[in-house]
């Protein structure tokens, strides 16, 4: 069941300009100083990346957990107000990250999902994690198999 949309609704969310969040800024100053190199919000890519590292064809999404699904399972029983709706929307997005990183992979590109949580608990971990990717495509190495 597709969600409900007025013409109204959409021209307004049209015109919603996307706004880097703390954490995202954060991530992509660490990358910055590490000497990465990256486009913000490419939208010449699926599911348009917070953060592209073109250069190693690495895009990396900083998650919020509720929005993407973090533990959605043991989280759906709780959800309160509204419930249907939030399930079907919860999982439309779980749904649409999951066919973004197909085609990606197709397009020989690296999907990188960390959660927002994450990055801004351990950017030095997140940090580390990225570089292995960067380094698995440095050598070649088929990383959608990792």
């Amino acid at each position: 069941m597709k969600l409900k949309t007025t013409p109204q609704i959409s021209k307004r969310m049209a015109n919603v300009k996307l706004k880097r969040n703390k954490v995202e800024t954060a991530l992509a100053k660490a990358l910055w100083h590490k000497g990465y190199r990256y486009r913000l919000n490419y939208k010449k890519l699926p599911g348009s990346p917070d953060i592209a590292l073109t250069k190693y064809k690495i895009a990396i999404f900083v998650d919020g957990e509720f929005w993407h699904g973090k533990d959605f399972e043991n989280k759906k029983p709780k959800l309160i107000s509204n419930k249907e709706f939030w399930v079907e929307k919860i999982q439309e997005n779980i749904g649409r990250d999951q066919k973004n990183d197909t085609k990606l992979r197709q397009m020989g590109w690296v999907p990188v999902h960390l959660w927002s949580d994450d990055v801004s608990k351990n950017i030095d971990y997140c940090i580390s994690e990225i570089e292995e990717y960067i380094y698995l495509q440095i050598i070649g190495m088929d990383i959608n198999e990792k």
